[in-house]
């Protein structure tokens, strides 16, 4: 069992920006899409889940026999590499214990930013910005997916929006500008992000008014 969690660690799925899977840093491509609709699926979960359930997400217009069978053949395409990513039971599959997820860490973050409270200074950064930049499989236009990615995208706009009135109040008017415009980038329309944009390009301004005047005196 440690061999097997240790052989877990190596392995990555990640599910911002696009599908991926790797395993020690070394990506693996070629998976058929039920292999990667499964991984991501389980992926953006916390928990096992039940085959009824996963076979009825990912195959929604399948009867329940062939959905079930698609099931199987997903994790059986996975090859060689299913114990070390996968575990699966009777009822119920997860990810492996130590398999990283890209986005399970980044909605950590985004609420580690969102309430003070657990937050720590190394959360706001430019990384934290890129990292809540991304959208969730922007390519995948299946419903669950969709649904998963305006989930994750309403919970990314809200911590940058917190990211950038946390950077604008730390006198920190370019990552916060960053923050704001990544924001705006997401939704257009979004008026607490223009407002974030506007207080810090104006902060921004207004730090570097004196600095300009005594160089041209």
């Amino acid at each position: 069992m440690n061999r097997e969690r240790s052989v877990s660690r190596e392995c990555a799925v990640s599910v911002l920006g696009s599908f991926g899977f790797s395993v020690g840093g070394k990506p693996r491509h070629g998976l058929p899409h039920g292999s990667q609709s499964l991984l991501a699926f389980l992926a953006l979960r916390d928990r096992p889940v039940t085959r009824t359930a996963i076979a009825g997400t990912l195959w929604p217009e399948a009867s329940e026999e062939h959905a079930h069978a698609s099931l199987r053949s997903a994790v059986s395409r996975l090859n060689g590499i299913r114990r070390m990513v996968v575990r699966v039971s009777f009822q119920e599959l997860c990810l492996a214990d130590g398999v990283t997820v890209d986005i399970r860490d980044a909605r950590l973050l985004a609420h580690r930013v969102l309430n003070p409270g657990t937050g720590r200074d190394s959360d706001v950064n430019d990384r934290a910005i890129s990292t809540l930049s991304v959208d969730l499989l922007p390519d995948w236009y299946d419903d669950w997916a969709v649904a998963e990615a305006e989930e994750w995208r309403q919970l990314r706009l809200h911590a940058l929006d917190a990211l950038a009135a946390r950077l604008t109040a730390s006198g920190r008017y370019a990552d916060a500008t960053s923050a704001a415009l990544a924001a705006v980038k997401a939704e257009p329309l979004r008026e607490t992000a223009h407002a974030a944009l506007s207080e810090s390009t104006w902060q921004k301004a207004t730090e570097q008014k004196p600095w300009r005047h005594t160089n041209t005196t």
